[in-house]
């Protein structure tokens, strides 16, 4: 299919930073959920990969133990959860829950080569008058952390310092469009634009398979053209 100039979508599991090389060792898993990964699973060399589109919630989530910077511990973090129903699929254990982590985002599109992004949840976010998105660590004494720490002693121990963007309250569940969203929902779109250098090219608003919103960003992907 490839020699013939067709298109072909390659789907990974799981997260990047639960990588067995570049992810928070040892709380991991045992494989290699980046994107370069494909080509080694599938077969295909690294030139026949064109787009590498990543996917991240709206906020941050974590499931079991390991490090978590923007995790939150307060009302805030379990309406978060309440209103992702962050709880395990067949578990029901609950997920941890926190702001989005811009640090760990950007060490995300560098070890994958993102060339566009996705950002799932984000009716999940309606009715916060202030939202709050993770742009450093702090670790001991005091270090300040703008890139991803990869010394596993030094993420362990560091907490995540914040910058606070007007929310909203509207409900975005019935947004097709970009324009449909509040002027604070489309800013926070852009914020991650901007903080990561990768365009969103689509936007969920809801559980449902239709209810998404393709940004024009995404007008020149295979994916969308293809």
């Amino acid at each position: 299919m490839l020699d013939d100039g067709s298109n072909v979508l390659f789907e990974g599991a799981q997260g990047a930073l639960l990588d067995i090389d570049h992810g928070t060792y040892p709380f991991v898993t045992s494989s290699n959920p980046v994107a370069g990964a494909a080509c080694v699973g599938a077969g295909v060399g690294p030139k026949d990969i064109d787009e590498v589109w990543g996917v991240t919630k709206a906020y941050a989530t974590r499931v079991g133990s390991g490090p978590f910077p923007s995790e939150l511990h307060d009302e805030t973090g379990e309406q978060i959860r309440a209103n992702g129903h962050e709880f395990g699929t067949t578990t029901g254990r609950p997920r941890r829950t926190g702001w989005l982590d811009i640090v760990a985002l950007r060490y995300a599109v560098r070890i994958n080569s993102l060339t566009s992004l996705a950002v799932t949840k984000l009716d999940v976010l309606s009715g916060f008058d202030k939202i709050k998105v993770c742009t450093q660590y702090r670790g001991e004494e005091d270090a300040v952390f703008k890139t991803f720490p990869y010394h596993q002693s030094v993420l362990h121990h560091a907490v995540g310092e914040y910058e606070e963007l007007e929310g909203w309250t509207e409900d975005i569940t019935g947004a097709r469009t970009l324009e449909e969203l509040p002027q604070a929902a489309r800013d926070y779109l852009k914020y991650i634009e901007d903080q990561t250098g990768v365009p969103v090219v689509l936007v969920g608003v809801g559980p449902g398979r239709e209810q998404v919103i393709w940004t024009e960003a995404a007008s020149s992907s295979a994916l969308a053209v293809g």
